[in-house]
């Protein structure tokens, strides 16, 4: 059965906001892989906000398509190390 649109951004944004708060920088902050991993961890946020706002306006396609967006900004850094994050589970794909 399909998920229908309402049910599946509320999903994706708890997916984010729980990979958020999971997802911690692991390079030193004063490197530039730690520095990419701050700007990565902030792209994320800004697409958590940004699709609260588009579902506050009941565009649930841009809200969806933010907080996927969102995920994959972390997604991509735990696979390349940018993150701790938790291995097994439903957060990550790693």
């Amino acid at each position: 059965m399909t998920a229908d649109i309402d049910e599946k951004t509320n999903r994706y944004e708890r997916l984010l906001s729980e990979a958020l708060d999971a997802a911690e920088i692991a390079p030193p902050t004063d490197t530039p892989m730690g520095e990419a991993a701050a700007d990565c961890k902030e792209m994320a946020r800004s697409y958590l906000e940004d699709g609260r706002h588009f579902r506050e306006d009941d565009d649930l396609v841009n809200a969806l398509a933010s907080f996927s967006y969102g995920h994959a900004w972390l997604d991509a850094g735990v696979r390349i190390g940018l993150f701790d994050a938790p291995r097994e589970g439903h957060l990550f794909t790693t």
